[in-house]
């Protein structure tokens, strides 16, 4: 008989893949031996015989359970949804949480990170589960949705450098531009530098094909949002349906509940207010004590990078449009009378708590006190 034969089928099976361009790292345990292999990236068959190797190699069973990780990165989540189509438990872990060696100079290479990738994975499933930080990985449709605003917010910036090169090249000649448009580009051939001199026949090429750019960028804007705002005055799934929801509140505009709905709320499936406020990085001050040295960091900012700067921009606007709801009053009450440094603490807590109630809002029908919607 078989070592694999006298395995259970419920003896872990624990799977590591260390991510490269070009190849990529496997770990295999039994929870005692360590086997090492590397194979080319995106080789899936290769992938699949080598865990069918390992299973006889480390003496475990055909039909063992396997456990795997790998660390969120620009592979994405493919990965992850063509492993658990195999019947593998997959788990995408946030590379930052990952412990490391803080010595100096540490070993750094690819088989010393999957061991570790390994033990940590192992040191997870035996209950520690501050061992790894697991993301929640959307389905394939909500990531898809989520495409759309980051693309925008892609050709935003883009837009954005390209006015201020062309800003920064009339500059250069003592020109002062303060409103990029077509009428700039058209008397390109009257203007003159600072000196009086006519500007040169490169320097006005280089300005029009970065106009040209310029148009390009802005033009995919515009088509983005008409195809945002078509989708949310359709309303063919639940997630158009809840920007709608959102934009029914006064004070809140299409991109904010846009991006609160597709980032956030229409797929992350949280259980409660905790969860809610460490998404987005808007928990408790981060204390730091040692010694003698006492002092607090602010918040964690360890969560979603869009809606932490979004909550807070949209609290300010919520003092402005909403003057008389609950929360307004609160942060009055509470800090409003206080110095620069007490009314941006105060903000922050204003964040975290209206981030609940327009949860509260989408998920339960429950309006925040005091809040008006718009009219119509």
């Amino acid at each position: 008989m078989t070592a694999a034969a006298d395995q259970s089928p419920k003896t872990p099976f624990y799977q590591a893949l260390e991510l490269s361009n070009k190849t990529w790292k496997l770990g295999f345990s039994n929870g005692e031996t360590i086997r090492i292999k590397t194979l080319e990236a995106r080789d899936l068959p290769a992938l699949r015989e080598q865990i069918e190797i390992a299973k006889g190699k480390l003496g475990l069973s055909a039909d063992c359970v396997i456990e795997s990780v790998y660390e969120a990165g620009r592979d994405g989540f493919w990965i992850h949804r063509t492993l658990e189509s195999w019947g593998i438990h997959s788990c995408v872990v946030d590379s930052a949480s990952i412990e490391v060696n803080r010595k100096k100079r540490r070993v750094k290479t690819d088989r010393v990170d999957v061991e570790a990738l390994l033990v940590q994975l192992m040191r997870y499933l035996g209950g520690e589960e501050k061992a790894l930080a697991v993301v929640i990985v959307p389905s394939a449709e909500a990531e898809d949705r989520m495409r759309l605003n980051r693309e925008r917010e892609r050709l935003i910036r883009e837009r954005g450098a390209h006015s201020s090169r062309i800003k920064s090249l009339f500059i250069a000649q003592g020109l002062v531009i303060e409103r990029l448009n077509d009428t700039v580009i058209d008397t390109l051939d009257h203007l003159c530098t600072a000196t009086g001199e006519p500007l040169g026949a490169d320097l006005k090429e280089e300005i029009r094909r970065e106009y040209q750019r310029y148009c390009l960028a802005d033009e995919q804007i515009r088509a983005i949002e008409q195809e945002q705002k078509r989708r949310v005055e359709q309303a063919t799934d639940v997630s158009h349906q809840q920007v709608a929801r959102m934009l029914e509140i006064k004070g809140i505009g299409w991109v904010s509940s846009w991006i609160l709905v597709m980032e956030f709320f229409s797929w992350r499936g949280f259980r409660n207010r905790q969860q809610l406020a460490a998404c987005a990085g808007l928990t408790d001050p981060t204390p730091y004590a040692s010694g003698d040295d006492e002092r607090d960091q602010g918040i964690s900012k360890a969560g979603n990078r869009r809606i932490r700067a979004l909550m807070v921009e949209l609290s300010w606007l919520w003092l402005r449009y909403q003057p008389d709801s609950a929360l307004s009053c609160w942060y009055r009450e509470r800090f409003a009378k206080g110095g620069k440094r007490m009314r941006r603490i105060g903000i922050v807590a204003l964040a975290r708590n209206l981030l609940i109630d327009l949860w509260r809002y989408l998920e339960q029908g429950e309006i925040p006190d005091g809040t008006v919607l718009k009219a119509g």
